[in-house]
């Protein structure tokens, strides 16, 4: 997050004032939340780094024996962190009702919107930590990131494997394959909108091509190797493990869309979290618009380029996987300037995190920056962390009326 200083302030101010301010949910609550949250992707990074803070502000360490050691509380948070973490669109008014009368374990109101932020944080959170390669410890054996190899050609996870001498100028699909596109890219925004300045598709129209990428979005292969097995250490954590975004897919369902015309975090969600956990809605709401709008006006080695077509079209295709749905977005755009392998990389960090290589970070946008890649990264993280708010605050909002 370095890369980009103005985000890395509003993201480090937000998690500071989850974690560390007044709030309705004592200090040792919101760090095992923290670690129930990135177990359910098997993010042993972000779980230790919790596992620590947690004993640091006087937590019980017979709760990190496993969830059923916890307060039944904590455990019956269970299922809400399962069902954001890979399916929010199945969240119910029913699931928070669940959660708020449940006699002498029940949550207020203040307190379940305080644990769905940080739920909805570090989910998102270990999109990224994925995303970026953070491994454990990255100057340990097995540890690493994806970052590139630095002036002197080493790269950090060659380092700590052994492999200094590596060859980083090594490319088995050549480079005279991928030159040229990031001028493609450009070429193709130019085109679109030209076509958005001389037509504009009917309503009816938009919402079939809003259909057909979801269902596309569904048929993308998050990855190439078998499934992940949590160790017992991460998967004590959490409950049901078998349960992901995969099984879904497998079974050909579809996600029923959600229109932001109808419940938007503007409009809505950012008023309903304001009002039950005070500043938090406003400092969400930078965050996402900092992620949203963060621009150098620049493509690769090219200079003054407007890139919110390309923002854009990264955000709503994480939403669209999600089934949300802007009525005011051409869904035919995401197919002109989002290629397979960056849609593989995108699904696959979105949804299942833990399975992101670095295979996938290397084959898409091949001609950009790291730091360019970290960007897209923060995108993902911001909008999938959005995607998950908006279905359960709606479920809140549905349960309150």
């Amino acid at each position: 997050m370095g890369f980009h200083p103005q985000y890395l302030e509003s993201f480090l101010r937000t998690q500071h004032y989850l974690l560390q301010m007044d709030g309705p949910l004592s200090l040792h609550y919101r760090h095992y939340i923290g670690i129930m949250a990135a177990a359910r992707h098997q993010c042993s990074y972000l779980v230790n780094l919790h596992v620590n803070d947690f004993l640091q502000v006087g937590g019980d360490p017979k709760w990190l024996n496993g969830l059923d050691k916890a307060p039944q509380k904590l455990q019956q948070l269970g299922e809400l962190n399962k069902i954001l973490a890979h399916r929010p669109w199945l969240l119910t008014k029913e699931h928070i009702e669940c959660l708020l009368k449940a006699e002498e374990h029940s949550w207020s109101l203040a307190e379940l919107i305080h644990a769905v932020v940080l739920l909805t944080h570090y989910h998102s959170l270990a999109s990224f930590t994925f995303g970026c390669g953070i491994m454990p410890e990255i100057h340990c054996n097995g540890g690493h990131t994806f970052r590139p190899p630095s002036l002197s050609q080493y790269c950090v996870c060659d380092i700590t494997n052994g492999n200094g001498h590596a060859n980083h100028h090594d490319d088995p699909l050549g480079n005279h394959e991928v030159c040229g596109e990031v001028e493609v890219l450009m070429e193709r925004m130019k085109q679109l909108q030209e076509c958005r300045d001389d037509e504009e598709a009917s309503q009816e129209e938009m919402a079939t091509r809003f259909e057909r990428e979801k269902t596309e979005s569904m048929l993308v292969v998050t990855a190439e190797e078998e499934e992940c097995v949590p160790s017992r250490d991460i998967s004590r954590h959490f409950e049901d493990p078998t349960y992901g975004y995969k099984d879904f897919s497998r079974r050909g369902e579809h996600v029923p869309t959600f229109r932001v015309q109808d419940y938007s975090w503007e409009d809505h969600g950012f008023s309903l979290v304001n009002r039950l956990y005070p500043d938090v809605g406003q400092m969400l709401d930078e965050k996402f618009q900092m992620a949203y709008n963060l621009t150098y006006n620049t493509m690769a080695t090219h200079k003054d380029v407007d890139t919110s077509m390309l923002r854009r079209a990264i955000w709503n295709y994480i939403h669209c996987m999600f089934g949300i749905r802007y009525d005011d977005y051409d869904y035919g755009e995401i197919n002109q300037l989002l290629d397979r392998s960056f849609k593989i990389y995108i699904k696959t960090m979105v949804c299942s995190p833990e399975k992101t290589t670095k295979r996938m970070y290397e084959s898409f946008w091949r001609q950009f920056q790291h730091s360019e890649k970290v960007h897209v990264n923060l995108l993902l993280m911001e909008a999938r962390m959005q995607a998950e708010l908006l279905y359960a605050l709606r479920a809140i909002t549905r349960y309150m009326t």
